[in-house]
């Protein structure tokens, strides 16, 4: 088990219909982050949950509520996420017209910062930015779906821990996107220390919520396999 990699389950693949009770449930199963998805149907193909749905799910846990803004027009909605109990914000660099002045949004709530970068953006984009964030955020999917297989942008991810090592910064790198058994220990090997997993948490249902948080922790590279 490694102590140092932390599992964000995504609660895009959870049971909606009693979303409360899964939340409390990956919660006690290990979980270290609480990842939240937000989608608009404009930047994403697809609709998800609003500030309202975050309110009513801070109750079922204290542990940090990871919430991704996968949305157009991020400063709108940064205020309405920071109140309903998100801790760390992030946004896309894809979609920010002032990145610097979302990040400073961002801290003015108390809040940490994250980056995404999707995958065919460089990592060159965020370079300028890294003094203001505390986490960079790399896509191994195209946003918008969950159960979407793993894109091996390892040499991206190798080359954000890069940047950041070189200029001794305290940021975390979370990698979002197709994280399973076997695609883990890459992500962890080219320098993610949080995953981010929806599929590979949810599927078995809440008896094996705990053995899957354990599984993508204590995963071994010999086992790693792309899209498997």
């Amino acid at each position: 088990m490694r102590d140092d990699v932390l599992i964000a389950p995504s609660i895009l693949s959870a049971d909606f219909s009693k979303l409360g009770a899964e939340v409390e449930a990956i919660d006690k199963a290990g979980a270290d982050f609480i990842h939240i998805d937000v989608m608009d149907g404009h930047f994403v193909p697809n609709i998800t949950i609003g500030a309202g749905v975050v309110t009513s799910i801070r109750k079922n846990s204290n542990k940090i509520f990871d919430v991704h803004l996968m949305i157009e027009n991020t400063d709108n909605f940064v205020e309405d996420f920071a109140k309903a109990g998100a801790d760390i914000i992030t946004f896309h660099i894809e979609s920010a017209i002032h990145a610097h002045r979302t990040a400073e949004l961002i801290k003015s709530f108390d809040k940490k910062v994250g980056v995404a970068l999707n995958p065919s953006t460089s990592e060159k984009e965020i370079e300028y930015i890294l003094p203001y964030i505390d986490m960079v955020v790399i896509m191994t999917v195209n946003p918008g779906f969950g159960g979407q297989k793993f894109i091996p942008l390892l040499d991206k991810i190798h080359n954000v821990k890069k940047m950041i090592d070189d200029l001794e910064f305290n940021i975390d790198i979370q990698v979002d996107g197709g994280i399973t058994s076997k695609t883990a220990p890459l992500a962890i090997d080219a320098g993610a220390n949080i995953l981010v997993a929806g599929t590979a948490v949810f599927a078995g249902g809440k008896e094996n919520y705990s053995k899957a948080i354990a599984n993508l922790k204590s995963s071994s590279f010999k086992d790693a396999v792309v899209n498997s």
